[in-house]
């Protein structure tokens, strides 16, 4: 995967899918950066298209590619980039590590600017506008990836036992569909 931004999508919105109002942000999270870096580019390109087309035809707004971990031996040269795919903007951030996110957020503020959690979610997030509604963690659910620190309080997370290799769009949408049953609470509990 090379620095620079890919072109926009000119594909057409898959019609058979059903829009879901509920998911505006959609984030997936696999792979270290040593397989992020085996991607050539036409790989990503295929990857980012199948799955924001995917996205869009859910009116999602937002996908958000981010590594599990940095992992040994890390690509250091991968850089954050963005492509619009049928109207769902595709964030592809290689930052395998919450902390250091999380810390470079907080020195992008403006000193002047109150520092609540909008500001702090604005930050974090950018481009996109809104926390992610639903986190899909590539890997088992006995362990939490260190690139999350800010996105576990409110999202819904689902786990799929594949490798960033193995992601295609028919996982996000059986990721989607256990979304789709479930009962948020935004960080709260049951009664």
């Amino acid at each position: 995967m090379s620095d620079r931004a890919m072109p926009e999508s000119s594909g057409a919105v898959a019609q058979d899918r059903q829009p879901n109002s509920s998911l505006r942000h959609v984030l997936v999270v696999g792979g270290t950066l040593c397989d992020w870096a085996d991607l050539d580019d036409s790989t990503w390109q295929a990857r980012v298209d199948e799955l924001g087309r995917f996205c869009a035809g859910l009116g999602v707004q937002w996908l958000t590619l981010r590594a599990y971990e940095s992992g040994p031996d890390a690509a250091s040269d991968l850089k954050l980039w963005t492509h619009l795919v049928d109207g769902c903007e595709v964030i592809v951030d290689p930052c395998g590590d919450g902390r250091q996110r999380f810390a470079e957020a907080m020195q992008r503020l403006d000193p002047d600017d109150e520092v609540n959690e909008a500001t702090v979610v604005a930050s974090l997030y950018e481009p996109a506008d809104s926390e992610p509604d639903l986190v899909v963690v590539l890997g088992p659910p006995t362990q939490l990836p260190p690139s999350l620190v800010w996105e576990l309080a409110y999202a819904e997370l689902v786990f799929l036992p594949i490798t960033w290799a193995e992601l295609r769009a028919d996982d996000v949408a059986d990721a989607v569909a256990d979304f789709s049953n479930r009962r948020r609470r935004f960080g709260g509990l049951d009664e």
